[in-house]
């Protein structure tokens, strides 16, 4: 895995969840901590979940109406978010274009999805 990834070679590589309104991908797997790749398309959902490890992240493109915990926002590129470990988060896509984010997980959450509860 490369220690250094740009916007263009994350699309290429990521691999789409089952109902194909998103994607992701593992751009880097630390030893405490993992960095990752997502993308939404429009008129999906990112769906309210929590899981075991804490999420920071950080507005790539696009619009999203976010929810983590009690707080509710509309963000843009350049915004961030942090979810606490058991927090519930998720969000709705705004406008017609694709919101794309990227996460660090820590410590290492195991893989894309791994121990993720769905509300």
């Amino acid at each position: 895995m490369a220690n250094i990834v740009t916007l263009a070679e994350a699309e290429a590589s990521a691999e789409f969840y089952p109902d194909d309104s998103a994607s992701g991908m593992v751009l880097a797997d630390g030893q405490h901590s993992q960095f990752i790749w997502a993308k939404f398309e429009p008129g999906s959902v990112y769906r309210l979940h929590s899981h075991p490890y804490e999420q920071s992240s950080v507005m790539i493109r696009g619009r999203l109406r976010l929810t983590v915990g009690d707080e509710v926002r509309e963000i843009g590129p350049g915004d961030t978010w942090f979810a606490p470990a058991g927090v519930p988060y998720g969000g709705e896509i705004l406008g017609d274009e694709a919101v794309v984010f990227v996460d660090i997980y820590a410590p290492h959450s195991g893989g894309l999805g791994n121990d993720v509860e769905f509300f």
